[in-house]
């Protein structure tokens, strides 16, 4: 099985240190790990550690000056992000013909960067689109507020998946309601709480998986993932919901990427979460 991956990877500045980061890039790292083959269109820099990225996940890279650059600000319980710099748009032209034919496919824009007319290039995959680029503008010194999404009727008649955060639809909260009720498969993430999962717009409560965290980065991201590739499997929502709930939680106890789960640590840690839940 393979998935498309489609958005900028990213250096992330955070407390003086530099990491790769990106939605795109958390997407086919956890689909690596799931044993599912990922191909990521993106954009980078002479800047970026090409070696960031693991083996066994193929790359094209649509060269830019610089990667995308994020500052991010952690205080008073809020997390501030600005832009410093910003690799090459991806559109449709830059997708190989072969690659159009991946069983699924997902939309990771960062920073406004991947095309809308990318959702429509894979008429017979499963959909997953992660908007969070698309609800973001740049404000004085490259600061990131949040924007209208003025592309989503360009976007969701061709989803099959859509995946938010709380803070994506902080503010938004009407727009969002109707947004998720025009895809088969929908989820808010809650963090620690949780997340709403919407199974042809009814709504159901996805209990979290107690972890120890130590970096929450790509987390939703990797829920996601999850539940994209768990449900393509299997067929079935909510056991999906459960296993991207259990994936999320694994990856925030170590940093980066280190702690995404394999198959094997994935459904060891599936298998208490039903106990617990089921007790």
């Amino acid at each position: 099985m393979e998935l498309v991956a489609i958005g900028h990877v990213t250096l992330d500045r955070v407390a003086g240190a530099v990491r790769p980061g990106g939605a795109a890039y958390y997407a086919a790292v956890t689909a690596r790990r799931l044993g599912v083959r990922p191909r990521l269109l993106t954009s980078f820099g002479p800047d970026f550690p090409a070696e960031a990225i693991p083996d066994g996940i193929e790359v094209l890279n649509v060269p830019g000056p610089r990667t995308t650059v994020f500052r991010v600000d952690a205080g008073r319980g809020r997390r501030r992000l600005a832009v410093e710099a910003l690799a090459h748009p991806l559109g449709p032209a830059h997708l190989p013909p072969a690659w159009r034919d991946a069983p699924l496919a997902m939309l990771c824009p960062v920073a406004g960067e991947v095309d809308p007319a990318l959702a429509a290039a894979f008429p017979d995959a499963s959909l997953a689109v992660l908007p969070q680029g698309w609800l973001r503008a740049l404000g004085g010194g490259g600061r990131v507020q949040a924007a209208p999404w003025t592309t989503v009727d360009r976007v969701l008649p061709h989803a099959q998946v859509l995946a938010l955060s709380q803070e994506d639809v902080a503010g938004a909260e009407a727009a969002a309601r109707e947004w998720l009720q025009r895809v088969p498969l929908a989820v808010v993430t809650r963090g620690r709480h949780g997340a709403s999962l919407f199974v042809n717009g009814e709504r159901y409560h996805v209990e979290p998986d107690p972890a120890r965290e130590v970096d929450a980065t790509g987390a939703g991201d990797v829920f996601a993932t999850t539940l994209l590739v768990t449900y393509h499997r299997e067929g079935n929502p909510w056991d999906a919901a459960a296993a991207a709930a259990c994936a999320a939680a694994a990856s925030v106890e170590g940093p980066g990427t280190a702690a995404i789960p394999d198959p094997a640590a994935l459904e060891a840690r599936l298998a208490a979460y039903r106990r617990r839940r089921d007790a």
